[in-house]
């Protein structure tokens, strides 16, 4: 016979010198502080803990520094000048690009040169053919018919069964400076083409690709006006890098540089953070309807200045598009033999929101 024995557990007691309290852990009770985001851990699970941490302490350093602000405030009292705090964005926390241009006479001297010098100082006038991909839609169409009331000197040439390579050589013969092919995906245009071709004085090229989106055209823009046969004033905002600089200048040659001021027509161009968007406005001059009040029999008339008697609006005439560079050629259209200036990669670009190239 087998004798079965019974263990009791032993349950152990407590230190005196915790007095009820749980038992600590001494060697993780120091305070770990995340000073950056935690995106760099390849562990999914510890990268998610301390995301976690790291969102709980930068709440609690925001909460701390508004307390510490109104006690700031209350100590110097009513009269007390408190300084509003800047809003941290994208743009004034981008990294610093190397190539920013800032007051440098060596790019002013090789833009005064370069392919596009001729146009700026409206020697050559700009002539575009614009053309689209093989079979367009008619949604195609009507941005073409919109492009070509914003570019003066704009026409239009069917693609046909042409290459881009005979079209290119088409233009040259026929004396266009320009060169813009069209783009689309499911009747929406999602791309644009734009090859410099020369002014006469040899120096041709650089091709650019640009993704294009949220095309709207003129008539679908609530209270748009109807743009005239003016030449209109251009505006090239954001372009800061040496890449930035060439690109606008690209996109200004497009157009002649001798504005007609009586048509009040603005073509813009707006960089921000990469994205380039096109607007063309009217600046409209309307006066002020004038307000009737009581006056005193002894109050002698004030003449109102040209400031309160003209306000100044803005009339959106069509259309309005985005632009995000892809790549960017040397000379004309030449995807086999070409020479490329600039790609834009993505997984090794891309790496961070605050880095930008224009």
């Amino acid at each position: 016979f087998f004798s079965l024995t019974t263990t009791t557990m032993v349950k152990k007691k407590p230190d005196a010198s915790l007095k009820g309290k749980k038992p600590v852990n001494t060697a993780k009770a120091g305070k770990t502080v995340i000073t950056r985001n935690p995106g760099h851990i390849t562990n999914r699970l510890k990268r998610s803990e301390m995301y976690g941490k790291y969102l709980q302490q930068k709440r609690k350093a925001k909460q701390e520094a508004r307390l510490q602000r109104v006690r700031d405030a209350e100590a110097l009292g009513e009269d007390a000048v408190v300084k509003k705090a800047v809003p941290k964005t994208l743009d004034n926390t981008r990294e610093i690009e190397p190539t920013l241009v800032q007051q440098d006479p060596e790019v002013f001297a090789d833009e005064a040169d370069d392919e596009f010098a001729r146009y700026f100082q409206s020697e050559t006038p700009p002539k575009v053919l614009v053309t689209s991909r093989p079979r367009p839609s008619q949604r195609l169409f009507w941005f073409i018919a919109d492009l070509q009331r914003l570019i003066p000197a704009l026409h239009f040439y069917p693609r046909k069964h042409y290459s881009l390579k005979e079209i290119c050589s088409f233009a040259q013969n026929r004396e266009f400076t320009h060169l813009i092919v069209l783009g689309e995906n499911a009747k929406h245009c999602n791309g644009m083409t734009i090859s410099h071709l020369g002014s006469g004085d040899g120096l041709v090229g650089p091709t650019a690709f640009f993704k294009v989106s949220n095309v709207v055209t003129s008539q679908n823009i609530p209270d748009h006006g109807a743009s005239t046969k003016h030449i209109p004033e251009l505006n090239l905002h954001g372009f800061g890098t040496r890449l930035g600089h060439r690109i606008g200048r690209l996109l200004g040659s497009i157009f002649p540089h001798d504005a007609e001021f009586v048509g009040r027509q603005v073509a813009t161009f707006h960089n921000q953070r990469d994205y380039i968007f096109l607007r063309h406005h009217r600046y409209v001059f309307e006066e002020k309807k004038k307000q009737e009040k009581k006056k005193k029999d002894d109050e002698p008339e004030k003449k109102l200045e040209l400031k309160d008697r003209v306000k100044a609006r803005l009339q959106e005439l069509g259309p309005r598009f985005t632009l995000k560079l892809r790549w960017l050629q040397e000379g004309t259209f030449d995807t086999q033999f070409g020479e490329y200036e600039w790609i834009h990669k993505r997984k090794e670009m891309d790496t961070t929101r605050r880095r930008f190239h224009l």
